[in-house]
């Protein structure tokens, strides 16, 4: 299992210049956790960029994952991660999630560079 964080999903469905590097994790979505965080960030970034279908689509693709929501568990351990690494909360709820999930981060976020468990993706 991995979880791609909104860096990697945006530059998949943006077609960005790491897209194909994300590509190789998202190719089997059974195999990808998304927390619920993610899916906002997306689905805003999109909006915002190509408009609601284009959103909504990506949305539909992404719900094609393992969804995990924000529960009381990745909360506490969420403000336990910012604390410890300095990370803003919506990064810290993705990088909570992976921790208690005990799986990998794939993410191009200067935010994770150098934490355990994370696959930076860089150019």
């Amino acid at each position: 299992m991995i979880l791609v964080d909104s860096f990697g999903w945006i530059e998949y469905f943006l077609d960005g210049p790491l897209a194909e590097r994300y590509a190789e994790y998202l190719e089997k979505p059974s195999q990808v956790i998304t927390p619920t965080v993610v899916i906002c960030e997306v689905y805003k970034k999109i909006k915002r960029e190509r408009g609601e279908r284009d959103a909504l689509e990506a949305v539909a693709q992404m719900q094609n994952t393992r969804i995990i929501s924000f529960d009381e568990r990745i909360t506490l351990s969420a403000a336990d991660l910012s604390l410890q690494f300095g990370l803003p909360m919506a990064d810290a709820i993705v990088y909570s999630t992976a921790v208690n999930e005990g799986c990998q981060l794939a993410s191009s976020d200067p935010h994770f560079k150098n934490l355990p468990d994370v696959i930076f993706v860089g150019k």
